[in-house]
């Protein structure tokens, strides 16, 4: 059964619990109620994800008479394969930054409620076919990003959340650029109507520079190298709930943005720049990966290990230059997911871990195991995950992408593979030096976790699990999302 306003509900359930938090309740009882808000949350998201893959909902809302007609802006949500899985992540990994701020003491209230407003915002950006209510999500998720690392962060957190705010409002500058050219062009904002229209209008601007434009403010969120120095301090920084958020919703944002945007919306320019796409995708994966062999932060580390994943999105999305185009965009869509559940289950349990040891310095941890088996598992899994072991959704990713570009980018394809390499050497080097080796006294007190802390660790583990063993329950409603865009723009 469809529930009518499923889709406002999924974004406005955060919004109004937030207001509630920020106005009436404090401490403990605010926590509680974050928490019963975000499961209700998980459930919304998950109705969406399984209605739209077990019947093929087609879950819209329209609003033509939102702003005068002269302004034709639409209040439109709709869900189709691409956006459904993400929804859906961004539901779990909510619920999952709210236990990770379980032991926020300082201006709780307010903590809860701009992770609230967050969620809402993210969800606002999957759910959203206008241009200008895409944008205004876009930019509404910056506001609460902000203040979580510059208020509860640590280190040089007022300067990493200042970095964070100019690098994406830059790239959002270029895209609302792009919006308005295309609005000038087409004469709407219906993100549905403009593939179908582009071709014929009569742009201000020539095509190949509106696509750069608009992905350039796609490529400054995924991140894409050389526009990715904001995100290691922003991670390194932040307070664990926002870089599991960060990690694991907001850098999708940029990916489906791509996915969305230039694939769905620009398809020629996409196949005629095909190549840039591959080169940054290959420098993305392969230069993360060997900053990060360099870090000695945990959380710096897992920063690193990102930007290097990000660049199996853009290998997979190069793809429409020649390779099988619908598997390996699956498999960049898949990676996006997958991701989101690996980096999130990483800093989550780093985040713990520094709660009770105080540091993230590898040289100073080790030996933990023996006191921490439950993080210690957590870390092991999340990591085997990261490198792609067979099992594992990470490895289920990757090789489709492998399989989807090898045909298109022979040469980017394999030394994309050396950057999985590079990754089994930092991911077990991490490993073997912060939770193995001899025992250190000062840790001799230490404990392991709380009945509050498995409760997130258990579901991400579930879904990293999950996914590997059985993927085409998130994977066959990316394909359906997928194929269904290139059938519409006529690409192969």
């Amino acid at each position: 059964m469809e529930i009518p306003g499923i889709l406002s509900i999924a974004i406005f359930l955060p919004f109004i619990s937030a207001v509630i938090v920020a106005v009436f309740l404090t401490g403990k009882t605010a926590r509680g109620f974050a928490v019963i808000a975000s499961a209700l949350e998980l459930i919304v998201t998950a109705y969406i994800f399984i209605a739209h893959r077990q019947n093929g909902y087609d879950m819209s809302e329209k609003i033509t008479s939102w702003f005068p007609e002269s302004f034709p802006v639409q209040y439109f949500l709709s869900v189709d394969g691409i956006s459904a899985p993400l929804i859906l992540l961004t539901g779990l990994l909510g619920i999952v930054a709210i236990f990770a701020s379980w032991n926020i003491t300082e201006r709780t209230k307010e903590h809860f409620m701009w992770l609230l407003l967050l969620q809402g915002a993210v969800i606002g950006v999957f759910t959203s076919m206008d241009f200008l209510l895409f944008f205004l999500f876009w930019e509404l998720e910056l506001i609460p990003m902000f203040f979580l690392i510059s208020i509860w962060g640590t280190g040089r957190k007022e300067y990493s959340a200042m970095k964070f705010l100019i690098f994406t409002i830059l790239g959002s500058a270029f895209m609302l650029i792009g919006i308005l050219v295309i609005f000038a062009g087409t004469g709407t904002f219906d993100m549905t109507k403009v593939s179908e229209l582009l071709p014929s209008s009569n742009l201000i601007m020539p095509v190949g520079i509106l696509f750069l434009f608009m992905s350039i403010g796609f490529a400054v969120k995924l991140p894409v190298f050389p526009l990715h120095t904001w995100l290691p301090d922003a991670h390194t920084d932040a307070p664990t709930a926002a870089s599991v958020m960060l990690a694991g919703v907001l850098l999708k944002m940029g990916g489906y943005g791509l996915l969305r945007v230039s694939a769905g919306m620009f398809p020629d320019q996409l196949e005629k720049y095909a190549w840039v796409l591959a080169l940054l995708g290959v420098i993305n994966i392969i230069y993360g990966a060997v900053i990060t062999i360099r870090q000695t932060d945990l959380k710096r580390l897992i920063a690193y290990s990102s930007i290097s994943h990000m660049g199996f999105v853009l290998l997979g999305l190069s793809a429409m230059g020649g390779g099988i185009t619908s598997l390996a965009m699956t498999g960049a869509a898949l990676q996006m997911f997958t991701h989101g559940t690996i980096t999130g289950l990483l800093f989550l349990t780093i985040g713990f871990i520094y709660e009770r040891t105080h540091t993230r310095h590898i040289p100073d941890l080790g030996g933990l195991a023996r006191r921490m088996p439950v993080f210690t598992v957590s870390l092991v899994v999340a990591g085997l995950a990261s490198l792609g072991l067979p099992g594992t959704s990470g490895f289920v990713s990757e090789i489709t992408i492998f399989l989807g570009a090898f045909p298109a980018f022979k040469l980017a394809t394999i030394i994309a593979a050396f950057g999985v390499v590079l990754t089994a050497a930092y991911i077990l080097w991490m490993i073997q030096r912060s939770m193995f080796g001899p025992e250190k006294e000062r840790f001799a007190q230490i404990g392991d976790a709380t009945a509050v802390q498995v409760i997130p660790i258990g579901l991400l583990i579930v879904s990293i699990i999950g996914v590997g063993i059985y993927p085409a329950f998130v994977s066959d409603v990316f394909t359906e999302g997928i194929t269904e865009m290139l059938n519409i723009t006529g690409a192969n």
